[in-house]
């Protein structure tokens, strides 16, 4: 891969840094060892990536550019040279993408049966059954759109489907027309399963530009089409919400209406399109060649899904497990003996929805208060907590509607709830509630006690089994204590609580990880042994990469596992020998957040919902919960930590250059999954 610039000696640039784990999503497409419709669910997830990518971290970069804004960034690097960077890169890795799509993969899902036809592909077989698909389920929900004088340019929706498309001849009004528009209703499949009596014995799949185009002529009657392309455009999607308004939800919707038709900033075509047609696109939508992306193939993978219903083709399914201890009786006895960890998808995510169904329907619970911030109208938790509350108990749910992506999701958990019975609270403005928290009130003999669940990442079926997390169930009285003052900080008013075994954003928690670097530092410094390992998502803040800086040269070891964006500059000379980065791409995405510092022999680790950014320290409500256990804290240093930095499949290491390289096994080591182990070892305690 190729090196980025960078300004500054001591920070890599976040947008830079961004990309590059995008790249080495890329990468996992070009695994030979992976199954074929693996490898091309990660060329889908690539382009999902990159949307977001272009929706909000380039739109913030062009954004600056047109307010003429000089942001000062820690790298020092100029907006316009990162974008001039980034243009370059995703250009050149859009190519290697339909090149492996056209070269690779589409070849060799045909040699196993999966055909994809392209309007270049279509033969005499399939013209009589396109037709009649055509006219009877694509037509009657096609608006074409001419361009003249009385139809100007229609607003099109953030990265919809559509065809521009190049005509001869007049129309029924006898005007002479040269272009019209035909958007694809979002209704419709971006490609369609051809019948077998079509397809014969293979698997065949049309995609719905090869349809549309095949039979454009029929949308303009006695004019000719010329040329049919597809397009599509990206818009800026960043939300911006005032911190003084009156309602927050009726602000994000009329919020969310405009994100549709936000700024553009990039525009896909099909490469065959003429250059007059494609400038003519770029002045519509003020953007310039650098902004445009011609496509060798379907102008949007994303869209590429299916079941395929070939097993063969995929990763051998696995089966989260639920802990031996849990698979009997009451959830709340076993939390009455002992803490119990969860490491998810290894481990399933139905006890934390079993623990709150039992909360549910248990006379004893008196109220369940949750943090929402990615669930979903339609997931377990959200039906159990709307029947604890038509129960009667005191639910109470903390709902950030602002998760990006997922606000009108959100709104719509929030009138579920709300009508159930339960009392919903929005978070505090101007700081998203990113913290992952159940706090469950249960009268017992008499006396109340509290049963917690904290975890790293969402309460989202679908997500625990898809990215790797921690949560740990526990009684301890001090956590508990400490869940309930930050639910009484979330939902009332008052000074900032004061908690006993938790660290929490955005009030002590940049600071808790400073003193505990600057304590590490001292241990070095005093010949002691000195260790730290981190493992985030994402490390950016500046304060804490130089303490991260100064405690490499004091002669601590750290070893950092970052799965995206690393800003930290590793083994540069006088400056960090002693950092070493890596980053897990495998099947699952890595997404626990885990600390450790060994503190002169008494290993402090954490567990936390915050990644090491600005944002997340500074701007949001999270928490940092500490493991004392002795017997699940060795399980998660073991598991969580050594395991991934023996990893070599998986694992990419970043020189101090800026580059990343796959790491691979040596000639006297053994092949070495993280994931895989863990998957292994779980199913062998079954």
């Amino acid at each position: 891969m190729e090196n980025f610039q960078h300004s500054s000696e001591t920070y890599f640039n976040r947008e830079l840094a961004l990309f590059e784990f995008h790249r080495r999503v890329l990468a996992q497409a070009k695994n030979p060892e992976f199954p074929l419709l693996e490898r091309l669910n990660f060329l889908m997830i690539f382009s999902r990536n990159l949307d977001e990518f272009f929706e909000i971290r380039v739109a913030g970069l062009m954004k600056q550019l047109d307010l003429n804004a000089i942001t000062r960034t820690p790298d020092a690097l100029p907006a316009e040279v990162v974008l001039q960077e980034l243009s370059e890169a995703v250009h050149q890795s859009v190519k290697e993408q339909y090149q492996l799509l056209n070269h690779t993969l589409l070849p060799a899902l045909q040699s196993v049966g999966i055909h994809f036809i392209q309007f270049q592909d279509i033969l005499e077989k399939h013209k009589r059954w396109v037709a009649e698909y055509f006219s009877k389920q694509v037509q009657p929900v096609l608006t074409p759109i001419s361009l003249d004088p009385s139809h100007p340019f229609p607003r099109l929706v953030n990265k919809s489907l559509n065809f521009i498309v190049s005509l001869e001849g007049k129309d029924a009004f006898g005007r002479q027309i040269e272009m019209a528009i035909v958007p694809a209703p979002r209704s419709l499949p971006r490609f369609i399963s051809i019948p077998e009596h079509v397809s014969g014995n293979a698997q065949e799949y049309i995609f719905l530009s090869a349809i549309l185009q095949q039979h454009i002529d029929d949308l303009f009657p006695g004019m000719k089409a010329t040329g049919c392309y597809a397009f599509r455009v990206t818009r800026n999607a960043d939300l911006i919400l005032a911190e003084d308004v009156d309602d927050l939800a009726v602000a994000l919707k009329d919020e969310l209406s405009s994100r549709r038709f936000g700024r553009a900033v990039r525009l896909e075509i099909e490469d065959d399109c003429p250059q007059e047609i494609t400038d003519y696109l770029l002045n519509e939508f003020d953007l310039d060649e650098s902004h445009l992306y011609r496509i060798d193939g379907p102008v949007n993978l994303s869209r590429l899904t299916a079941d395929f219903d070939r097993p063969e083709l995929k990763f051998p399914v696995y089966t989260p497990v639920i802990p031996k201890i849990l698979r009997k009786g009451s959830v709340f006895e076993v939390l009455k003996k002992q803490d119990v960890l969860l490491h998810h998808p290894f481990d399933s995510f139905k006890p934390v929805i079993n623990l709150l169904r039992e909360a549910a329907k248990d006379p004893g619970v008196l109220a369940i208060k949750q943090t929402l911030y990615r669930s979903g109208p339609d997931s377990e938790i959200v039906q159990v907590l709307a029947e604890a509350a038509r129960n009667g108990k005191e639910v109470t749910a903390v709902i950030e509607l602002r998760a990006r992506f997922d606000e009108e999701s959100n709104i719509t958990v929030a009138n579920i709830l709300q009508e159930a019975g339960a009392v919903v609270v929005y978070g505090i403005v101007g700081y998203k509630t990113h913290a992952k928290m159940i706090l469950i009130v249960r009268r017992e003999d008499n006396q109340l006690v509290r049963y917690v669940h904290l975890g790293t990442g969402n309460y989202h079926a679908g997500n625990a089994r898809m990215y790797t997390d921690y949560g740990l169930m526990t009684t301890d009285s001090q956590i508990c204590s400490d869940v309930h003052l930050m639910f009484q900080e979330l939902t009332g008013m008052g000074k900032m609580v004061h908690l006993k075994a938790l660290l929490h954003a955005p009030f002590t928690l940049h600071a808790g990880l400073l003193q505990l670097i600057e304590q590490e530092t001292t241990f070095a410094r005093e010949g002691k042994r000195a260790h730290i390992m981190i493992k985030v998502n994402a490390l950016t803040e500046p304060k804490l990469i130089t303490a991260l800086y100064e405690a490499s040269q004091a002669g601590v070891k750290i070893d950092l596992l970052i799965r995206s964006i690393c800003c930290l500059i590793p083994g540069q000379k006088g400056l960090s020998e002693n950092i070493r980065v890596r980053s897990i791409v495998g099947r699952f995405l890595e997404h626990t957040r885990v600390y450790y510092f060994e503190h002169g022999g008494a290993q402090k680790l954490y567990c936390a919902s915050a990644d090491w950014m600005g944002r997340n320290l500074f701007s949001r409500v999270e928490t940092c919960f500490p493991i004392l256990n002795t017997r699940l804290k060795k399980q998660i240093i073991k598991d969580g930590l050594e395991n991934y930095m023996a990893d070599n499949q998986n694992a990419w290491t970043l020189y101090s250059d800026g580059h990343w390289e796959k790491v691979t096994a040596g000639a006297d080591e053994n092949p070495f999954s993280a994931q895989l182990y863990l998957m292994e070892q779980k199913q062998n305690n079954i």
